[in-house]
């Protein structure tokens, strides 16, 4: 193996800090609207009095990075001096090979600092540093003064490890793709949609034309989830070249393979193709081995390894009574953000019905997806007979169900509720519970079965979800309220 001499190592380390002469992070981060997730993460960093290090997880292109240059830009405001401030991205091939402690070291002699006292280092796409988990405690033990934040793509593994090597010593946060409340703030939309009653707890009103708000919807499933994509005309007028090649094929080609040690990359592509295209839909081990001609138990490891690199989820089925099946032959599958749809398959018109309402229901859950509280509680209802089922099923701490929520974008069981057979049976066997249907135009309140329903906008009911989870608004039930106009 070729020698690589100190003197290129750190070079690699000063371009990646051009703040220690610069005095501010590079324009290209300044000029970025920070996320709304910001909010939550810079506390967990300016927490130096705490002996932990801070783990960023997320899947590619969310804004990880980012984030990371926002923080330090933060810093630097407060006086924090440039030279206690240290970035390095383990994306870089000149740095795969080489230890999270060589790398302080040689930013301790860049710096000429007797101790790291008081410093912030942050380490990019850890993932690719094999035992970075064992290395970063070991770090934080020895460098008690030093804040250490470490980001990386492949969010299941890193949560894994973080938790088996780093308990006491990590803090995670997950960056999940850009909530639909996210995308309307960053194009500064919000207010021309929603309006906020700070006198009232739930007091949020939808306003403004509902057919627009629906063409940003549609865009949001188009390619809303990934920032880049949104500000970038190029990306959007070809997304499957590049959000595929850069996010997609990276982690199933490249990132996957280095953590799992999967062989048969090619085959796994092809699986996901087919994961995807099926998103929303019901599935079982069995079907999906006939279909695609791979043995269920290589199956089983695909589907865990794409829920490790945040690429989906898959969720349980109960019956109508809301008892978990003791074998889970059937389930369903997720994308953790409905934009993958178009970085495979193209762009959905409103025109497209069947697409869409997999997709819309998608990006339901994936609002959800974003609240570790509640992502273990939920569940879909399907009973014997396959006579109905129920989108979303909410599960209380002692399993028993708190609410469901039927996901349409369709005015069609607004104006005609007897459609809603599912529906008329589940609450039949749960009277005492909260039940909702998604539109989408309409609002209002239709008695089935004997059951007061409520119906509410599609993309009102996601905007609603991720406003809420970003206010830390840890309510007990899964149906969340908009109020009409």
């Amino acid at each position: 193996m070729r020698y690589i001499p100190p003197q290129q190592l750190h070079k690699s380390i000063r371009n990646t800090n051009p703040h220690w002469i610069q005095h501010v992070v590079d324009e290209f981060y300044r000029d970025m609207q920070p996320r709304r997730y910001f909010d939550l993460f810079l506390p967990l960093v300016q927490q130096t009095d705490v002996r932990r290090a801070v783990i960023l997880m997320g899947p590619r292109r969310v804004g990880k990075t980012v984030m990371l240059w926002h923080t330090l830009q933060h810093l630097l405001g407060q006086g924090h001096r440039p030279s206690h401030l240290c970035y390095i991205s383990l994306d870089t091939p000149l740095l795969h090979t080489i230890d999270l402690e060589e790398l302080l070291e040689m930013y301790q002699e860049l710096q000429g600092f007797e101790t790291l006292d008081h410093t912030f280092v942050f380490f990019d796409e850890v993932q690719y540093l094999k035992d970075w988990d064992v290395q970063l405690k070991v770090l934080v033990d020895r460098f008690p003064k030093t804040k250490f934040v470490a980001s990386g793509s492949a969010a299941g593994a890193l949560q894994r490890q973080s938790q088996e090597s780093g308990a006491g010593r990590f803090t995670d946060l997950l960056l999940p793709p850009l909530t639909f409340y996210e995308y309307l703030d960053l194009l500064g939309l919000n207010e021309a949609f929603f309006k906020i009653d700070t006198d009232e707890e739930t007091g949020i009103y939808l306003r403004g034309d509902i057919g627009r708000l629906n063409h940003e919807f549609i865009n949001y499933l188009n390619y809303g989830g990934f920032p880049e994509a949104m500000f970038t005309p190029t990306i959007r007028e070809d997304p499957q070249r590049f959000l595929r090649g850069d996010i997609i094929d990276k982690v199933l080609l490249r990132d996957l393979p280095s953590i799992y040690g999967i062989h048969d990359t090619q085959e796994l592509n092809r699986f996901f193709g087919a994961i995807v295209y099926h998103t929303g839909n019901e599935v079982s081990y069995e079907k999906l081995s006939q279909a695609s001609g791979i043995a269920k138990n290589t199956i089983k490891r695909y589907i865990e390894y794409l829920e490790a690199a945040f690429l989906i989820k898959t969720i349980r089925r109960v019956d109508d009574s809301g008892k978990t099946f003791k074998r889970t032959n059937f389930f369903k599958v997720y994308l953790t953000n409905p934009s993958m749809y178009t970085a495979i398959y193209g762009s959905v018109t409103e025109e497209e019905t069947e697409a869409l309402g997999s997709l819309v229901e998608t990006a339901v859950f994936s609002q959800i997806l974003h609240d570790p509280e509640r992502i273990h509680r939920i569940h879909y209802a399907r009973w014997k007979g396959g006579q109905g089922e129920v989108d979303l099923v909410f599960l209380g701490p002692n399993f028993h169900i708190l609410s469901a929520t039927e996901i349409k974008w369709s005015d069609n069981p607004f104006h005609h509720p007897e459609q809603l057979k599912g529906v008329k049976h589940f609450c039949s066997k749960n009277p005492q519970i909260s039940v909702g249907v998604t539109t989408k135009t309409q609002f209002g309140v239709k008695t089935i079965g004997g059951h007061e329903v409520r119906f509410q906008p599609t993309a009102g009911y996601c905007w609603l979800l991720g406003y809420l989870n970003l206010q830390n608004f840890r309510e007990k039930r899964l149906l969340t309220l908009l109020k009409a106009p």
